[in-house]
């Protein structure tokens, strides 16, 4: 089902529910696969508080979609023809900010994981989801989270802790914070960094920190503008270079 068989067939497939904005996610699916795009629409079309509003057959008619529909999220399938999901993902996030984008894909290697989330992706979940995982992440990155799944999420901190261990310098003890913190981070900031890096929640740092949520929200605003990341994914990358976050247990 291509996006103008889907307008025709369904205008409407909003079955409750409410985001951020009060109003359901607008969703768009990408997947060069007919009957896989036509099962995540249908999928989709049962959770409440999502709207699909297009289907792409391929990222360049994602791309066109995207400036056509604007809408909140796209779930992107990795290998299509014609512009792949990297390359339309992108594409999108240059021209259309205010569009998240969750990777839909069969595959979790580092060679596909790893390029998606530094063009833009700020989820990334693998075709064994369900539809719960699936409304999920679509409901946090709307919110400005990561949506990672579980897997994703051990895959990532496992390749970023083998990474800073190989960079760490010799003298510092593995899981000491620098004595120096880069980016003029404070130490209250850094905390709180090092435990995003542990996949903490903002109330699960509030608890941690005895501290309210809206001071923890505060916490990340600030370090996510002196670091110049743009979400939890890239804020654990960057705690995980810098030496304040160790490697998980």
């Amino acid at each position: 089902m291509t996006d103008d068989a889907f307008r025709r067939g369904d205008e409407d497939r909003t079955v409750g529910g409410s985001g951020p904005a009060g109003r359901p996610a607008r969703v768009l699916v990408a997947d060069d696969q007919t009957v896989v795009r036509e099962g995540i629409v249908m999928l989709l079309g049962l959770l409440p508080g999502i709207e699909v509003v297009g289907a792409a057959a391929d990222g360049e008619e994602a791309v066109r979609l995207v400036a056509r529909y604007e809408p909140d999220v796209v779930l992107m399938d990795l290998r299509m023809p014609r512009c792949d999901g990297v390359e339309a993902t992108r594409r999108i996030r240059a021209d259309h900010p205010a569009t998240e984008v969750v990777i839909l894909t069969t595959y979790a290697d580092d060679e596909s994981l790893f390029p998606a989330l530094q063009a833009g992706a700020r989820g990334y979940l693998t075709k064994d989801a369900g539809g719960e995982e699936i409304a999920r992440a679509v409901a946090d990155v709307r919110s400005g989270a990561a949506g990672l799944s579980p897997q994703i999420q051990r895959r990532l901190l496992e390749r970023l802790s083998a990474s800073t261990s190989e960079e760490r310098p010799v003298e510092r003890p593995p899981h000491a914070p620098p004595s120096v913190l880069p980016d003029g981070l404070t130490t209250r900031e850094a905390e709180v960094l090092a435990l995003i890096a542990e996949g903490l929640s903002n109330a699960e740092i509030a608890g941690r920190l005895f501290v309210s949520p809206a001071t923890v929200k505060t916490h990340i605003n600030n370090l996510f503008a002196k670091t110049a990341v743009r979400d939890r994914a890239q804020a654990v990358t960057y705690a995980f270079r810098h030496g304040i976050a160790g490697p998980p247990a």
